[in-house]
């Protein structure tokens, strides 16, 4: 989101901090939510559990205060149509999630569900930490029949059914269209160059009074690295390799520092504030700059958090660079004791029609063509709205879909972000940038 979305303030604070699995994520609880167990799953338990008696599963993912609130809702939901699953659900914000993640999986003891996206999703299933969902599929008990059949796939690795979408979303950038007409200037348009999103961004720099920018500097952001390198007919990787040059890299840094040369960006201490992804720093919602660039089904998060109207386009460039791209999933733990229970928790949050109209489009248009038509004809909410009608225009544009990337692009994308920076504070030429990430690339993805 991503991708994705992170808490405000209070919601990071309060400091999660996983040690075990048993002990320390139930003490550590967000959120705790007494559940039935489902038919199938009650003789799945350890050893000394009667059948039919209480489970308890751990349950970790990341967002904000709305996710958050939608997440309790589905989890009462579940609980007033089934009898007795102790859920312990823990959130946390997006950054330092997969950093957290790792270190309580890496002695087996990964959450029973937790939330992923496809930054760690080869990562994930290629270090043993994901269950196999494959067998839970084939017998109907995670019901994908209705789902996007490219959403589906998504979720496979080496043929395992390893993750389930819950949604579907595309990059998008996000502007204040509050902002742009107190200005009296235009809003950006689809199909624009970055030459002229950048002429436009020096506009709104000048009538913002040296206090309010054109546009975020998206140097170190990877998908809109991706974007600019698929609308020339390239790929980012080619397997566990990448699929551009030195060169490639080097232009794309190239291009960023003209935008910086027109004061079209932001100084680069206030472009890093928002270089986490967090929804809580991004520059529409600190009021800093016109856009930010985001995934498609974060307006609404974002639209939480301003009093201002936003309004979202595709990324500059020829929108075939777009595709449509699994939002976030629903992954299992291989160590869990409990699989059936899993299974049926990961069916439920995206199939049941209750819990797509609760989540709207939080987590990307649902994968569930059926409960997706649903809650496109009975949404209220504007900012939903805008989100399903931004994809449904874009989505005849888009071009194939890459598959997911490979083992070590997490930490891969993190370097872009780390490397880009040196560039945007001048402590690095592009060159001398490119070459960097490129060596540390090697030796990201052969490991």
């Amino acid at each position: 989101m991503h991708p994705a979305t992170s808490p405000t303030a209070s919601a990071s604070a309060r400091g999660h901090r996983f040690l075990a699995r048993r002990d320390v994520l139930r003490r550590l609880t967000a959120a705790v939510v007494t559940l039935p167990l489902v038919l199938g799953a009650a003789a799945c338990g350890d050893d000394d559990e009667e059948p039919g008696g209480p489970v308890s599963i751990e349950f970790f993912w990341w967002g904000g205060e709305a996710r958050a609130e939608m997440t309790q809702k589905a989890l009462d939901l579940y609980k007033q149509k089934n009898p007795n699953v102790t859920i312990n659900a823990v959130w946390q914000a997006f950054d330092g999630y997969y950093d957290k993640l790792a270190t309580i999986s890496a002695g087996g003891n990964a959450p029973d569900i937790f939330q992923i996206d496809d930054n760690g999703l080869a990562e994930y299933a290629g270090r043993n930490v994901t269950l196999d969902l494959t067998p839970y599929v084939e017998d109907n008990k995670i019901d994908l029949t209705k789902h996007a059949e490219g959403l589906t796939r998504y979720g496979q690795i080496d043929g395992k059914q390893v993750a389930v979408a819950t949604g579907e979303n595309t990059p998008a950038m996000i502007y204040d269209r509050t902002k742009l007409k107190e200005l009296g200037l235009p809003e950006p348009q689809e199909g624009w160059s970055y030459d002229q999103l950048f002429d436009w961004a020096a506009q709104v720099t000048a009538k913002g009074g040296g206090k309010y920018w054109g546009t975020m500097d998206t140097s170190s952001d990877y998908k809109a690295l991706w974007l600019w390198l698929r609308a020339q007919g390239k790929e980012f990787y080619d397997g566990n390799k990448l699929a551009f040059t030195e060169a490639d890299l080097a232009n794309w840094f190239k291009l960023w520092q003209g935008a910086r040369a027109k004061n079209a960006t932001p100084p680069a201490d206030i472009v890093h504030e928002a270089v986490n992804g967090s929804v809580a720093t991004q520059l529409v919602v600190t009021g800093k700059a016109a856009t930010s660039f985001m995934w498609s089904n974060q307006l609404g998060e974002l639209q939480k958090a301003t009093k201002n109207e936003l309004g979202m386009v595709a990324y500059p460039g020829d929108p075939k660079g777009q595709w449509a791209r699994a939002s976030l999933y629903w992954a299992g733990s291989r160590s869990t004791e409990h699989p059936e229970v899993v299974a049926d928790v990961i069916n439920f949050l995206v199939n049941d029609p209750e819990v797509a109209k609760i989540f709207g489009v939080d987590r990307g248009l649902p994968s569930n063509m059926d409960t997706r038509a649903a809650i496109e004809s009975s949404m209220t909410d504007p900012a939903m709205k805008t989100t399903v009608a931004f994809e449904n225009a874009l989505a005849p544009k888009f071009g194939p879909a890459p598959t997911p990337p490979p083992k070590g692009h997490s930490g891969l994308r993190n370097k872009l972000r780390d490397i880009a920076e040196s560039v945007t504070y001048g402590r690095a030429t592009p060159e001398d940038a490119a070459k960097q990430f490129f060596t540390e690339a090697q030796a990201a993805l052969a490991g």
